[in-house]
């Protein structure tokens, strides 16, 4: 029974440092983009796009109407 003395106020602190650090990282922004870090490890950033291989969705329209 004792330890509960010492026990509780420690999972109050805790979970107060648990919520400090959600709330610090809501308000940093890291929750803003979460379709980028997906896309980012998709490409590579080091090359830039070369304008040859990109295919938009105007081309292919164009490649299918000439044929």
């Amino acid at each position: 029974m004792n330890a509960l003395v010492y026990l509780i106020p420690a999972a109050l602190l805790l979970g107060g440092l648990g919520l400090a650090a959600f709330l610090w990282t809501l308000k940093s922004g890291q929750y803003s983009d979460l379709d980028g870090a997906a896309y980012r490890i998709l490409f590579e950033d080091d090359l830039p796009p070369q304008p040859d291989r990109i295919v938009t969705e105007k081309s292919r329209e164009s490649d299918n109407s000439d044929s």
